[in-house]
């Protein structure tokens, strides 16, 4: 590993020369020796000694010796102690992880000699002015790169050839390669024009808002499943687009993180401003029965602090949920307190899973196309609401009435709710066999059912509800086989739940609970004879069905047996009441004089059910159920809604349980610039302005660094996961400050960031390494060169992708599901799934829209090294593994690409095979290939050409992989040896890789 020390040396000559700096060149290895048992964590901290903090420097030990006098070295306790010979007194103790090498212990002693001067960690000092008024000047970069060139007597690199930077800038800033149109436009023209319109014309794309909305994402860990236990799918794409749309606008960086953090609680929120704040539900969650939901709420709690303080911090404060930090710092209850912003959060702890995949709250996410559909909708219902209005209907209402009275003075009779079929738009369960009935008195149609144990067959949400009325008695009709007669029948009706039933025979089945007898489980006599069609009633009272109550389900139940079950429904004192749906108080309204009731109510009640009205009511319910359905269809995602905070305490050692711990109140880390005045509890809306306030020392840092490493393949401090005291200070303060400071005086415009970076000569230089160059700085941490990196695993994809013509380059929208090798998904449970791959354009979408499953993700990408995205993420992992090259060669995806980018290699108007072989190097490698490497191509050709020919089914089968259309035209043969000669190329570590 590069010694930090021999770094420090490289850069800053002083390390040698003098003098040393504490934050630079001590802490470091205070906090890698020290902190542990020295540190921040009170609870942990040893000989009430603390080394992070400088009150203790001046502290005289047990010895009588000052922990640090400055200047003399022998009379400093710190000295005696990582010098002693003794065992038991030595620092740190021999049993310790580490121990200090020569050079360390060099540095701390020269460090006390020179006059141990003290200095605050650099991330969480202010961040220095600039030195010119000049906002990200073109040079800054370079002038302040050249210093320490200068210093470190380091030659950079020349810059790389024309091609080279092209296909560098294209994949770096879009994460596609770029078009032949875009290589030939550099080519013999001056080039600091040209590329200042390529950089500009990049970065305006769309395609570059995908590629830092895919760095984001894993940063916020998006993912289209909940994560834990069944690892359920969830709709959040619309924040992913939201994400896309914000980088393609360039929306300042401080409007982008407070619509995040807080865009539900700004004043004037939009529905933009409320999909971005869906960030706050991307945690994982549970809907594992047995969960508590206490102890969940807590855990979306601290995955909140995490987050927030990893994405814009660039801090490790998930330590302090249990303790105090041992190396930074933060104290458990800057934890808490930054846990208590995120209290007034609506959310379960423990969901249910619904049928439709919702994880409430939800909202819905209409376009502008979408809300003007909604609106026509809207309009044309109340057009025909207003015509239904308009009709007289005085006189068929009077009779109406009358035909209502007369039914309430006379018996009570059959309002027959299921007669040859359920009720229209009523949900059908259990498989309902229909056959003809003989003749009586169970209608024209009957079911059959049979089988052993429970059988049932039910309806339920049907459209047109009853509403029960006092005395009514529901009924059943049913005929059992006299050869195989059931033991138990059952009536079930549904009212808000099923726990309204009457059987009829043994008590066999357990709904509502054998031996009970209530509401829910209650036997009203024997079964009637087998044989023949029998009529059974239950009042609806005995059943849990109060006057008003809203009937919209029955079920038929039978234990064993074979039974025909027949018409059903409610004998009532007014048939025609039920039949409208009306409430009890109405039909005693009906009998009302006139001057005494609700004329308008009555009038409302028979327009929904006047014949002459039937058209324009058709004409209504249609639109209503065209409105609905259009409404189920537009988009949804997680919503966030605010209400009364719950309380936040301390947990001792990070226990659910534990209520012990004081109630903190929110509020930011104590060593960082405290939050802007106020009145009353602080919210997440002050949380968001502080996390992008002036005078914060770590976003503005942080967020640069993190983009200075996508371009660069380091950030200027290697640590752009820890800007605490475990990480790495940066190589270049003084560069990381102005960009910075830039950064924030710019209005947060992250693209002009990016052009500063991509415009300096540092970005144009070679990637090549140069013995001379590795001999002075073998890390290149002083950005003399370029560097070469593999691509992401979503790049790696598009590539082929984009090269083979098959990129769908749709931006945004729903997640999409490529090829992936069958039964990956065998151990998804709760529920079981298979994974089935997308058609048509579709299965060509770039790869940061695949679908994101945590536990299961694409193997292809979990190959290159993709996140699961359980956390935040701001580095991922740089593997080098043979299952790279055996997703390259045997992905269906790869293959169809290479088979695609065959037939268009073998569609260009060219004279034969090597001009062929030098246009294929062109599309995926953006250089002419070397007469070294057509040696070896051209023979390759050859052979495979052979080789089809002698097994044509293995041909056609080749020519025909992948759902892409087979260009028919040409030969099968041809197209199968060609294929295997881009997948060569495309599996060419230079054709996944960065240079």
């Amino acid at each position: 590993m590069f010694s930090v020390i021999g770094l420090v040396a490289l850069i800053h000559p002083s390390v040698e020369e003098g003098p040393l700096r504490f934050g630079r060149d001590v802490r470091p290895i205070l906090s890698e020796h020290c902190f542990e048992c020295h540190g921040p964590d009170g609870a942990q901290r040893q000989a009430d000694l603390r080394l992070d903090v400088a009150e203790s420097f001046g502290e005289r030990r047990t010895s009588g010796l000052p922990l640090v006098r400055p200047g003399d070295v022998a009379g400093s306790e710190l000295a005696r102690r990582i010098t002693h010979a003794s065992a038991d007194e030595r620092m740190p103790p021999a049993d310790f992880r580490h121990e200090l090498d020569a050079e360390e212990l060099s540095i701390l002693l020269r460090w006390i000699e020179e006059g141990a001067e003290w200095e605050g960690h650099w991330a969480y000092q202010s961040i220095q002015e600039p030195s010119s008024d000049t906002v990200l000047a073109p040079g800054t970069i370079d002038a302040h790169l050249r210093r320490s060139w200068s210093v470190a007597g380091l030659e950079p690199q020349p810059r790389a050839d024309r091609s080279t930077l092209v296909r560098r800038a294209a994949l770096d800033l879009t994460g596609l390669p770029p078009s032949p149109e875009m290589l030939e436009r550099v080519q013999g023209v001056d080039f600091d024009l040209a590329w200042g319109e390529l950089v500009d014309e990049l970065l305006a794309s769309p395609h570059h808002a995908e590629r830092l909305a895919q760095f984001w994402l894993d940063l916020v860990r998006y993912a289209d499943t909940v994560g834990y236990h069944g690892d359920q799918a969830w709709r959040v794409w619309p924040y992913r687009d939201w994400v896309i749309e914000s980088f393609e606008q360039n929306m300042p960086f401080d409007r982008f993180t407070v619509a995040q953090v807080a865009g539900d609680l700004l004043p004037g929120s939009t529905l933009e401003d409320k999909v971005a704040s869906t960030y706050l539900r991307l945690n994982m969650v549970t809907f594992e029965g047995g969960s508590q939901p206490k102890e969940f709420l807590l855990k979306y709690q601290a995955d909140r602090v995490r987050n927030v303080s990893g994405t814009w911090l660039g801090s490790t404060m998930g330590c302090a949920e249990c303790h105090d930090h041992k190396f930074d710092p933060t104290t458990t209850r800057d934890f808490y307190s930054l846990a208590a912003f995120f209290a007034d959060i609506q959310e379960q702890g423990v969901y249910t899973r619904f049928q439709d995949g919702s994880v409430p709250p939800e909202m819905r996410v209409p376009s502008a196309e979408d809300t003007a559909r909604l609106a026509s909708f809207d309009v044309r219902i109340e057009e025909v609401e207003a015509r239904i209005a308009g009709v007289d209907l005085e006189a068929e209402r009077a009779a109406w009435e009358e035909g209502i009275r007369s039914e309430l003075q006379g018996p009570p009779a059959d309002h027959v709710w299921l007669e040859d079929s359920p009720p229209q738009g009523a949900r059908v369960e259990g498989g309902w066999r229909w056959e003809d009935a003989p003749d009586g008195p169970q209608g024209s149609r009957v079911r059959l059912q049979e089988g052993a144990g429970i059988v049932q067959h039910f309806y339920h949400q049907a459209p047109e509800a009853l509403v029960s009325q006092e005395g009514d008695r529901f009924f059943l009709h049913v005929w059992l086989d006299p050869e195989d007669p059931p033991e138990t029948v059952m009536l079930q009706v549904h009212s808000g739940n099923w726990d309204h039933r009457a059987y009829w025979g043994a008590d066999l089945i357990s709904f509502g609970g054998i031996g009970s007898d209530q509401p829910g489980h209650r036997h009203e006599g024997d079964l009637p004879l087998p044989g023949a069609w029998a009529r059974l009633e239950v009042d609806g009272e005995r059943i849990g069905l109060a006057a008003g109550a809203v009937v919209d389900g029955l079920a038929f139940t039978q234990f064993g047996g074979r039974a025909r079950w027949g018409r059903a429904g409610v004998l009532t004192a007014s048939p025609g009441l039920l039949a409208a749906g009306a409430s009890p108080e109405l039909g005693a309204m009906v009998r009302l004089p006139r001057g005494e009731r609700d004329e308008e109510k009555l009038r409302a009640l028979f327009a929904d059910r006047a014949p002459s009205l039937a058209p324009l009511r058709a004409e209504r319910d249609g639109l209503v159920a065209d409105r609905s359905s259009f409404d189920d269809s537009i988009p949804r995602t997680l919503a966030v809604v605010s209400g009364a905070p719950r309380e936040t305490r301390i947990r001792p050692r990070g226990n659910w349980m534990d209520d012990s711990g004081p109630v903190v109140q929110p509020d930011v880390p104590h060593f960082l610039p405290g939050l802007s005045p106020r009145e009353g509890r602080a919210t997440r809306l002050d949380l968001a302005r502080w996390l992008v306030a002036p005078d914060n020392p770590l976003t503005a840092r942080v967020f640069v660094n993190r983009v200075w490493r996508l371009f660069f393949g380091y950030g200027l401090s290697r640590s752009v996961d820890d800007s605490g005291l475990q990480g790495e200070a940066p190589d270049h303060p003084e560069l990381l400050d102005r960009l910075a400071r830039d950064f924030i005086d710019s209005g947060w415009d992250v693209r002009a960031l990016v052009r500063s970076m991509v415009t300096s000569e540092a970005y144009l230089a070679r990637s090549v390494a140069r013995t001379s160059v590795d001999g002075l700085d073998p890390e290149n941490r002083l950005f003399g060169r370029q560097e070469r990196w593999r691509l992401d695993g979503e790049f790696v994809r598009d590539l082929a992708l984009a090269t083979s013509g098959l990129l769908n380059p749709e931006v945004g929208g729903a997640s999409v599901k490529p090829y992936q090798p069958a039964g990956y998904w065998r151990e998804l449970n709760f529920p079981r799934r298979t994974w089935q791959h997308d058609q048509g354009d579709s299965l060509y979408r770039r790869g940061m829209y695949t679908f994101w499953c945590r536990t299961f993700l694409h193997p292809t990408m979990k190959a290159f090294d993709a996140p699961a995205r359980e956390e935040c993420t701001a580095r991922r992992g740089q593997s080098n593994t043979p299952l790279q090259a055996l997703a390259l060669l045997g992905d269906p995806g790869f293959v169809e690409a290479a088979r695609v980018l065959a037939e268009r290699v073998l569609m260009l108007d060219v004279a034969g095979d090597r001009e062929r072989m030098e246009e294929l190097y062109r599309i995926v490698l953006a250089r002419p290939c070397t007469a070294e490497e057509l040696e070896i191509l051209l023979p390759l050709v050859s052979s495979q050409l052979e080789h089809f020919a002698a097994n044509p089914e293995e041909a056609r089968l080749l020519a025909a992989a992948g759902e892409a259309p087979v260009a028919g035209e040409l030969d099968p043969v041809h197209v199968a040896a060609w294929s295997g000669i881009t997948r060569t190329v495309l599996n060419l570590g230079e054709a996944i890789t960065r240079r």
